[in-house]
């Protein structure tokens, strides 16, 4: 019985082999669970194109966007772990949503595993170039003066950039409106078209604008200052100290993907992001590169799932 086990183990191990030495031998598809446009949206379309032509692997980007990211997440849940499926995810999905949304279908740390960390970005708060409000005291000053007359749009309730405005709302003891959208692009045609006053955003949802002179940034949510924004102050620079919100982007699988093949993708992405060019190109969309082992993934995942709990208990946020 013993001699019996013991070769099934060893061909388990055999067969495990030659499928993450094979792999892939179709098309991946990498879920974006935000709309076409957001900052998501970019990065994962970059990292699949990037990907392909360095791998020489079919990366095909499916946007399943809305309920601030969670509907493409729970997609992510529901695929075979055969590693023919693999999400965007970031905090907002992931460490936030699980505790705003009372009726929640998934748990990230039990229904994913963590395959690669992309990249980490500031949230910046930003204004249309028109717009009467130059510096984040005018901001402040007219919501002291008229409570809920300032709007702030966002991509979505349950999203870290909705929390971002929800903390300086009680950071700076005022109340912004906030105006929540189906991901960033339509609310950022909203900021720049002047329907809303403001626009708390990722950086790579708002980098373009920013630099063609189309929106005024007024801050930095990070504890430092952007390298591809080095002269916008961050908000903690601006009198409320400690102020610290930012943002990830990582590639997840679902639990039970074979973890040779989870290796596999984490080391053919860390390949990638060691190269300049795609350093540079996630620096242009306002990021940084930050690689991760999936273990180191991992524990960054469990540790800011457990952190944002008393954060959003703290802001009294919930979505039905």
């Amino acid at each position: 019985m013993l001699r019996k086990i013991l070769s099934f183990l060893a061909l388990a191990f055999v067969l495990c082999a030659a499928q993450a030495q094979s792999y892939p031998t179709k098309p991946i598809r990498l879920i974006v669970p935000f709309p076409p446009g957001g900052g998501t949206d970019i990065l994962s379309r970059l990292v699949a194109t990037k990907l392909t032509e360095a791998s020489k692997w079919t990366v095909v980007p499916d946007n399943r966007g809305g309920a601030g990211g969670t509907i493409g997440i729970a997609e992510a849940v529901r695929a075979a772990p055969t590693g023919y499926d693999m999400v965007m995810g970031q905090k907002d999905n992931l460490v936030v949503a699980p505790w705003l949304y009372k009726n929640l279908s998934y748990d990230p740390t039990r229904d994913l595993v963590a395959v690669a960390h992309v990249a980490y970005t500031p949230v910046v708060i930003v204004t249309g170039v028109q717009s009467r409000f130059k510096t984040l005291a005018d901001v402040v000053a007219a919501a002291k003066a008229a409570p809920d007359s300032v709007t702030y749009g966002s991509p979505g309730n349950g999203t870290t950039i909705h929390l971002a405005g929800e903390i300086f709302n009680g950071a700076a003891n005022i109340k912004l409106r906030h105006v929540p959208y189906k991901g960033s692009n339509p609310a950022m045609m909203d900021v720049l078209a002047g329907n809303v006053d403001l626009m708390v955003s990722s950086l790579p949802s708002a980098i373009a604008q920013i630099k063609s002179g189309k929106l005024r940034p007024l801050a930095v949510t990070s504890a430092r200052r952007s390298t591809s924004l080095p002269e916008v102050p961050t908000v903690a620079e601006l009198g409320y100290k400690d102020f610290d919100v930012s943002t990830w982007y990582g590639l997840f699988m679902p639990a039970g993907t074979p973890k040779d093949i989870v290796a596999t993708v984490n080391a053919e992405v860390n390949k990638l992001l060691a190269t300049a060019d795609m350093k540079a190109a996630i620096h242009a969309q306002g990021a940084e590169v930050q690689n991760m082992t999936p273990e180191q993934f991992s524990s960054l995942l469990k540790t800011d799932y457990l952190k944002w709990k008393s954060i959003v208990q703290a802001s009294g946020a919930t979505i039905e």
